[in-house]
C-alpha cells in the first residue's frame, strides 16, 4: 500500500512539474506599448478586395479601398531575387496570375509580366503599398519565408519600414522571423501566426512540427506580443491557456461573417475580415 501511495505521489509530482513547464513555455512578452492603437481597428484580409469589382487580393486598388473605408489591412510580403519585396500571398503565382512562376525567383522588373487576374494591375512592391497607408490606417504585415530566408526577409522588411510614417505590426507562421525580430528589432510588435495544423497530413511537414506549431510551443523562445490564430480553432488548449493565464493579445483570422466578427470582438479579439463590409 505504501509503495502504491509513493508511486502515485511520484506520478502526481511529475505531472505537476510537466504542467508547470508547459504553462511557462506559453508565456508571451507582456507590456509592449502600442497595442491599444491596433485594437481600435478592423483589418481587411489582403486589402478590401472584390474580384467582381476589379480589385484582386493584395492589389493597390484593394488597399486603397481599405483605406477609403477606414479599415486597416493585413498583407503578405515575399523577398524577391533582387532584394525587392513583393506583396502577394502565394509563392507560386499560378493562382493569382495564371502564370507559373515563383515570386522568389523574380525581380521587380519582371512584375509587369505577371498581371493579377481580373484587373490591369500587377503585383505591387511593398514600398508602394506603404505609400497607400502612410499616416492613415494601420497594417498587419505577414512575412512569408522561403528556403530559410527568414533573416534576409526580416532585415529587408525592417529596412523598408525604418522611415515609415504609420502604424504597423509584423507577424509570421515561421518562428525564425519572430526570433529575428526579438534579437534585432525588439521595439516592433510581433505576432505568431498559427492554427490547428493537426488537421493537415501534409508529408512536407512532420507531425512533431505540426503539433508544436498548433500548440504554440515556440512561445518561450520567440516571446510574441500577440497570437494570430485561425478563429475556427479558438478552442485550442494552448491558446485558451494563454488567454486565461496571460491575457495574451489575440488576432482572429479570417472572419467571413459579421455576426462572428462581433462575437470575437466582444471577447477582445482583433479581427481580420474578408468577403463583407463591416458596419
Amino acid at each position: 500500500m505504501k509503495a502504491l501511495t509513493k508511486t502515485a505521489l511520484t506520478v502526481a509530482a511529475g505531472a505537476a512539474v510537466t504542467a508547470g513547464i508547459y504553462l511557462l513555455a506559453l508565456s508571451p512578452r507582456r507590456g509592449q506599448p502600442g497595442w491599444e492603437e491596433f485594437e481600435a481597428h478592423r483589418y481587411a484580409h489582403r486589402g478590401l478586395h472584390n474580384e467582381a469589382e476589379g480589385r484582386p487580393e493584395n492589389s493597390l486598388s484593394a488597399f486603397r479601398a481599405a483605406v477609403d473605408a477606414g479599415f486597416g489591412a493585413e498583407l503578405d510580403v515575399h523577398l524577391m531575387r533582387d532584394g525587392n519585396l513583393a506583396v502577394v500571398h502565394d509563392s507560386d503565382l499560378t493562382r493569382v496570375t495564371g502564370l507559373s512562376a515563383r515570386i522568389e525567383d523574380l525581380t521587380a522588373e519582371d512584375l509587369p509580366g505577371y498581371p493579377l487576374l481580373g484587373s490591369g494591375e500587377t503585383i505591387p512592391l511593398f514600398e508602394d503599398v506603404l505609400d497607400v497607408f502612410a499616416g492613415k490606417t494601420p497594417l498587419i504585415v505577414e512575412l512569408k519565408t522561403s528556403g530559410g530566408n527568414a533573416p534576409a526577409l526580416t532585415d529587408a522588411v525592417m529596412a523598408r519600414l525604418g522611415g515609415y510614417k504609420g502604424l504597423f505590426c509584423v507577424e509570421s507562421f515561421d518562428p525564425h522571423v519572430l526570433l529575428c525580430l526579438r534579437s534585432g528589432y525588439p521595439e516592433v510588435i510581433r505576432g505568431q501566426l498559427s492554427e490547428n495544423f493537426m488537421r493537415s497530413r501534409s508529408p512536407s511537414v512532420s507531425a512533431l512540427t505540426r503539433f508544436a506549431m498548433s500548440n504554440l510551443l515556440t512561445t518561450f523562445l520567440t516571446k510574441p506580443d500577440f497570437i494570430a490564430y485561425n478563429w475556427v480553432d479558438r478552442s485550442q488548449p494552448s491558446l485558451k491557456a494563454m488567454r486565461s493565464l496571460y491575457g495574451v493579445h489575440e488576432v482572429s483570422w479570417t472572419v467571413r461573417d459579421p455576426e462572428v466578427q462581433r462575437d470575437l470582438e466582444s471577447q477582445g479579439a482583433v479581427t481580420i475580415f474578408e468577403g463583407f463590409i463591416p458596419e
